[in-house]
């Protein structure tokens, strides 16, 4: 029960075929080679793209709200 055989294998690979038809299943292919050549070319640009300095925090204006607590870091003397 284990692993499968090469025979196994075959049958699955001759029903698959039977179902889809061999040019779908090379449209598949190209499609997911396709995918990952883009994947690849994104990871690479996307490295040399990136911002040396991340974008500022927008503020909203402050409107003195009561739920609001505003708390400012004090350091230890």
């Amino acid at each position: 029960m284990g692993s499968f055989s090469i025979w196994h294998w075959l049958i699955v690979l001759v029903v698959v075929i039977a179902i889809f038809g061999t040019k779908k299943l090379r449209n598949v292919g190209s499609d997911l080679g396709a995918a990952v050549k883009g994947f690849k070319d994104g990871m690479k640009d996307g490295s040399s793209d990136a911002p040396a300095v991340p974008p500022q925090q927008v503020t909203a204006n402050k409107v003195n709200d009561p739920n609001t607590v505003d708390v400012d870091a004090k350091t230890k003397s």
